[in-house]
C-alpha cells in the first residue's frame, strides 16, 4: 500500500486537521497505543521503530512512565464512513499519567479539541485518570472513551465499559475496545477520532496568535518552542513578538514534528508545530505565552495557564561546592523543559550553597534530581522534603516557612499547614485498611461512593506533610497495589506542629531539622538520633547526639570516644605510673572536647536525608 501524502504544513485546510491527546493512568498503555498509531500512519518506518517511541528520555524508558508530553503529526486516510478515502492530519499529544505531572497534561489539553480517555480493561478507571478526565471536561474537550488491553485473559470489557459510560454519560456501546499491543481496533479508533474530533476554529487572515504549550533547550540551536496556532499563520523569517515579555525575535526555522522535526515555510490555523529563534536566554520563551508578529500583531493575548503552586519543597545542594554555578545553569535549562519547577538560592551551615526547589510532588522531585544528575553530570544531596507553613506569632506577625530552619523560636500563636483533597479508588475489600491508614495520617473522611459493586471511591482531606513521605507506598502495600491516589490542594488548617532540631556536640545541624506534628515528634527524634549514631564515625572524644524541641531534649544517643591505648608500653610495674598516664589522657580528652568540632561525612548526610525519599519510589 502506498503511503498517504499528507497535506503540507501551512497549506493545510483547518477542516482536515484533528488535534487530540491521550489521557490515562500510568501503565494503561498510552505510549504503546501511540506506537501503534505511528506504525499505522507510517510516519515511523519499521527500521527505526522501537517500543515507547515517543518516550525520549532514558528515565522514561527505564521506569516505563511518561514524564514529558510529546506532540506528533500523522497523516491518516479514513477507511470507513462518510470520510473514507480522504486524508486527514492528526496532531496527537501523548501526555503523562502521574499526578505529579498534571501540569504537563493541563498544558497539552489547551492545544487540543478532543481527548482519548484510555482505560485498562483489566483494571478499570483509576483516580488519576478521573482527575485528568475532569481537567479535559473543564477545558471543554470532546471525550472519546476507549478500553485498552482487551486481549488480556483478565480483561472485563463489559463491566468497565458500563463503569466508564456511567462516569462520562454515554452508552456502554459507545466505548471503543482496542488492544494497543496487538493492534486490534486501532484502525477503527483512528477513524472515530477523525469522525468525532471537531476541526480547529480560527481566523486565517487575522493577525497571527499562537499559544506556547511547551519548550525544550537544545545545546546547539537554543530554545525550541512548541506552539499551537490559533489565528493567522507564522512564516519562516518573520519577526515574532512574545506578548508577555515584549521580546522580539527572528524565526530561523518553523516546522512540524512528525515525529522528527520537518521544516516548512509556514504553519497555519489549527496546526501544532515548533519555532526556533536561536535564543539562548531560556526565560524569553515562557510556556503559556502568546506569540504574534512584530508588525500588525495581535493586541489580545490568548488565555495562558494557571501557574501551578509547588506542593513540596526540598533543598538541592552540590556535593562539590565548585559545582554551584553549574547547578544554577542546569536548573535554568531544566525549568524551560519543566515549567512546574521553581527554585531560589539558599545557604545551609552544614551543606553550603544550594537551592530551595519547589516540586509538584515526591516523584516530581525524584525525577528532577535524577535528570540534573544525568543530563548535567552533577552529584547532589537533597534535604528532607517538606510543605509550606503559615506561622502567626503572639505579636501578630505572619511568616511563611518553606524551610525548617526558618521556623521561628519565639512564642507562636498558630501554625497553619496545607491540606489536600485526596481521592482514593480501590476494590471494596480494602476499605478498612485504607481508613486505618488515613486516620493514622490525621485524615478526615469526606465521603464514599461505590462506582460498581466491588469498586469504591473514597474522598479524604489529609495534611500534605503526611502524604509527602511514605503514604503512597503504604497505600500500595496495604491494598496489594490495587488502590490509586490522586490529590489536589484545598487550603490549609491549624495544626499542633513543632520543629525538631538535631544537636551534635551541642551545635544545631540545620540540614537535619524538620517540622513534625507534636504527637509524632518523639518517634521522629528517636529514629533520627539512632540512625545518626550508626552513620557518624567515632571521634577522639565523646559526642552526644540530641533531638530537641526548642530547649527541651526529647532523645539522646552518645557516640563513644576512640581511646588510644596509652598503657601499651607499661609491662608490670607500679600502678601509680599507669594511673598517671590515664589521668594525663583524661585531661587531654577534656581539652579536646572543649575545642573539638564533629566532622560529619557527606555519606552520613546522604544516608540520613534519604529517609524521606522512599515516598516517590516506584510510584506507579
Amino acid at each position: 500500500m502506498s503511503k498517504p501524502l499528507a497535506p503540507q504544513p501551512g497549506s493545510t485546510d483547518p477542516s482536515v486537521i484533528r488535534n487530540f491527546c491521550i489521557i490515562a493512568h500510568i501503565d494503561h498503555g498510552k505510549s504503546t497505543l501511540a506506537d501503534r498509531m505511528l506504525q499505522l500512519t507510517e510516519v515511523v518506518d519499521e527500521r527505526s521503530a522501537r517500543a515507547q517511541y515517543l518516550d525520549r528520555m532514558d528515565i522514561e524508558r527505564e521506569r516505563g512512565i511518561t514524564i514529558k508530553s510529546q506532540a506528533v503529526r500523522m497523516p491518516w486516510t479514513a477507511r470507513s464512513g462518510d470520510e473514507a478515502g480522504r486524508t486527514y492530519v492528526l496532531n496527537m499529544i501523548d501526555t503523562p499519567g502521574h499526578v505529579d505531572f498534571t501540569y504537563e497534561v493541563s498544558r497539552s489539553l489547551e492545544a487540543c479539541e478532543a481527548a482519548v480517555l484510555l482505560v485498562d480493561a483489566a483494571q478499570g478507571i483509576e483516580a488519576q485518570t478521573l482527575a485528568n478526565l475532569y481537567l479535559a471536561l473543564g477545558a471543554d474537550l470532546h471525550i472519546i472513551p476507549v478500553l485498552n488491553k482487551i486481549d488480556l485473559p483478565g480483561a472485563e470489557p463489559e463491566k468497565y465499559a458500563a463503569e466508564l459510560a456511567g462516569i462520562i454519560g454515554c452508552d456502554p456501546e459507545d466505548v471503543l475496545r482496542v488492544s494497543a499491543k496487538t493492534g486490534e481496533g486501532v484502525v477503527e479508533l483512528l477513524d472515530e477520532i477523525v469522525r468525532q474530533t471537531p476541526p480547529p476554529v480560527g481566523v486565517a487572515d487575522a493577525p497571527p496568535r499562537a499559544l506556547i504549550f511547551d519548550s525544550v533547550y537544545d545545546t546547539y540551536r537554543g530554545v525550541v518552542t512548541y506552539v499551537r496556532v490559533v489565528d493567522g499563520k507564522l512564516t519562516h523569517r518573520d519577526r515574532i513578538k512574545m506578548m508577555s515579555t515584549g521580546a522580539v525575535h527572528e524565526m530561523l526555522e518553523v516546522g512540524v514534528i512528525s515525529p522528527e522535526p520537518i521544516k516548512s515555510q509556514e504553519i497555519g490555523v489549527g496546526e501544532v508545530g515548533y519555532l526556533i529563534t536561536g535564543v539562548k536566554e531560556v526565560r524569553q520563551s515562557r510556556v503559556g505565552d502568546t506569540v504574534t508578529s512584530q508588525t500588525h500583531g495581535a493586541t489580545e493575548p490568548l488565555g495562558g495557564y494557571k501557574h501551578p503552586n509547588p506542593m513540596v519543597f526540598a533543598g538541592l545542594y552540590p556535593i562539590d561546592g565548585d559545582d554551584y554555578p553549574t547547578l544554577r545553569e542546569a536548573l535554568d535549562k531544566l525549568q524551560l523543559n519543566d515549567a512546574a519547577l521553581t527554585y531560589e538560592p539558599e545557604t545551609s551551615g552544614a551543606l553550603g550553597f544550594g537551592f530551595r526547589c519547589g516540586f509538584l510532588g515526591l516523584l516530581h522531585m525524584e525525577i528532577v534530581r535524577e535528570r540534573l544528575e544525568r543530563e548535567f553530570n552533577l552529584d547532589l544531596i537533597s534535604t528532607t522534603p517538606n510543605a509550606v507553613y503559615e506561622v502567626t506569632l503572639d505579636d501578630g506577625t505572619h511568616l511563611t516557612v518553606t524551610n525548617p530552619s526558618e521556623f521561628p523560636s519565639g512564642k507562636i500563636a498558630e501554625v497553619r499547614e496545607p491540606v489536600v483533597r485526596a481521592t482514593i479508588l480501590s476494590p471494596s475489600d480494602y476499605i478498612g485498611t485504607i481508613m486505618e491508614l488515613c486516620q493514622a495520617k490525621r485524615g478526615q473522611l469526606q465521603g464514599m461512593d461505590y462506582l460498581s459493586e466491588d469498586r469504591v471511591e473514597m474522598r479524604y482531606v489529609l495534611p500534605l506533610a503526611e502524604i509527602v513521605f511514605d503514604f503512597f507506598d503504604n497505600l500500595k502495600s496495604r491494598t496489594k497495589g490495587y488502590a490509586s491516589l490522586d490529590y489536589e490542594p484545598t487550603g490549609d488548617q491549624a495544626a499542633d506542629l513543632v520543629k525538631v532540631d538535631v544537636l551534635l556536640h551541642g551545635d544545631t545541624v540545620d540540614a537535619f531539622s524538620a517540622i513534625v506534628h507534636k504527637d509524632a515528634a518523639y518517634n521522629y527524634g528517636v529514629a533520627l538520633v539512632s540512625k545518626l549514631k550508626e552513620l557518624i564515625p567515632r571521634q577522639q572524644f565523646e559526642v552526644p547526639i540530641q533531638a530537641a524541641i526548642g530547649s527541651r531534649v526529647i532523645a539522646r544517643e552518645t557516640i563513644r570516644a576512640i581511646r588510644k591505648d596509652v598503657l601499651a608500653k607499661c609491662y608490670g610495674g607500679d600502678i601509680s605510673r599507669k594511673r598517671k598516664l590515664l589521668e594525663k589522657q583524661k585531661e587531654g580528652k577534656k581539652r579536646m572536647k572543649m575545642v573539638g568540632r564533629v566532622e560529619v561525612p557527606q555519606e552520613a548526610f546522604i544516608a540520613a536525608l534519604s529517609t524521606g525519599e522512599s515516598g516517590g519510589k516506584d510510584k506507579k
